[in-house]
């Protein structure tokens, strides 16, 4: 038996393995659907992992619960499992509120490469950024991350392939090209996928991908693109609005106790936070409350600040007024800005070490970027100090 949490540890559901069925049937069974649980709303491990998702930026999204723990015993904690076998929109809708990249390790089998594929559009349309580790025939997370290792399993992550290569491979291998009908009937069915992807470079990179795969000319694909359907539906729909939807999990902690906790907030302003924030998505509605002159102890001061806001971000601001102020809200602070700190630096390391492999580069390019990435470098391994004397 296995108890379902949702984000914030409170159990809402359980699942039990069925130990004697007929073939046909499911091998778990949940809980029956609640008002508290609803099977495509929830990520199963969601409230242990999700600090370890937000500092990799990265979900590790595998099918089962044993393979969510085996995972997570062996030390790789960004992990978490979909109730079903395939992402829902909620779902995926959650995660994004952690990480902008998802790494699929499914199971060999036929049913999750099925998986896989079905899970890409609720994926696609909460611009994630998705890749897939291939298991081995017959071996699925739990039994790899038993026979090889943490290393091994962690490299087999960090090699996964883009979707869109591995779909494309896979779709191709399955296709006879030198079969006209199948051609197009496959590249209709690769544009019709390709269309949802909303990232205008990603699109492009994978019609160029794609086409170059297909031997027809990067134009003569574009055309089977639907851009006149998707064109229509918008203009059918009705305007939406510009607020921002909830924010990743990290900025929402940072805006709950800066409304809610006079230190917190004094804290954060002490900080070089217009610098950083910048830096960071989703962060608009964080800067607004550090801009504005509320204090949290001083209910007109609150409203005062709650007039100037849109409608939809009066309506998050308020959840988060509502919500109890943690009892220990100075160190929490403390370590939920210090994670968005070394995310920010992080990320600009990672832009350095792609520029710097740029073959245009000039020498002295080449030396300030070096310069750069050694002190970004430098600056990581000073804010770890601090988290490893804690531990200590």
């Amino acid at each position: 038996m296995f108890p379902i949490c949702n984000d914030v540890g409170e159990v809402i559901a359980f699942s039990g393995r069925v130990l004697q069925s007929e073939t046909e049937s499911a091998k778990y069974l949940n809980s029956p659907e609640t008002s508290l649980f609803r099977k495509g709303s929830v990520l199963f491990g969601l409230d242990k992992t999700k600090r370890a998702l937000i500092e990799a930026n990265c979900a590790i999204v595998c099918e089962g619960q044993l393979d969510l723990i085996s995972l997570f015993e062996a030390g790789i904690t960004n992990v978490v499992a979909p109730q079903g076998t395939a992402f829902t929109e909620s779902q995926a809708r959650l995660l994004k509120r952690f990480v902008n990249e998802v790494v699929l390790c499914f199971d060999a089998d036929v049913a999750g490469k099925r998986a896989a594929e079905r899970s890409l559009d609720a994926l696609l349309q909460n611009d994630l950024i998705v890749r897939v580790t291939e298991m081995p025939a017959g071996e699925d997370p739990d039994s790899l991350v038993r026979r090889e290792g943490k290393e091994e399993f962690e490299k087999r992550v960090a090699a996964a392939c883009d979707f869109f290569d591995y779909w494309i491979k896979r779709e191709v291998a399955t296709t006879d090209l030198n079969s006209l009908g199948a051609k197009m009937q496959l590249a209709r069915k690769m544009a019709e996928t390709i269309s949802r992807v909303h990232d205008p470079l990603l699109r492009g990179e994978v019609v160029s991908k794609t086409s170059a795969r297909l031997g027809v000319s990067h134009t003569d694909f574009e055309t089977l693109l639907p851009k006149q359907r998707r064109e229509q539906v918008s203009a059918s729909e009705p305007p939406r609005s510009q607020a921002s939807p909830s924010p990743r999990h990290d900025v929402a902690m940072l805006c709950l106790l800066a409304l809610r906790d006079e230190t917190a907030r004094e804290f954060l302003r002490g900080q070089n936070w217009r610098e950083i924030l910048e830096q960071v998505p989703d962060a608009e509605i964080l800067v607004r409350v550090l801009e504005s002159d509320l204090r949290p102890t001083d209910a007109a001061s609150l409203n005062t600040f709650m007039a100037t806001l849109s409608p939809e971000d009066e309506g998050l601001v308020s959840s988060w007024l509502l919500q109890k102020v943690p009892p220990n809200a100075g160190t929490m602070v403390g370590e939920w800005w210090l994670g968005i700190r070394q995310t920010v630096l992080r990320r600009r390391l990672e832009v350095a070490k792609d520029r710097i492999k740029l073959a245009q580069l000039g020498t002295g390019d080449v030396v300030n970027l070096q310069k750069q990435i050694l002190d970004l470098q430098e600056q990581l391994h000073e804010l770890s100090e601090p988290a490893r004397a804690t531990d200590n």
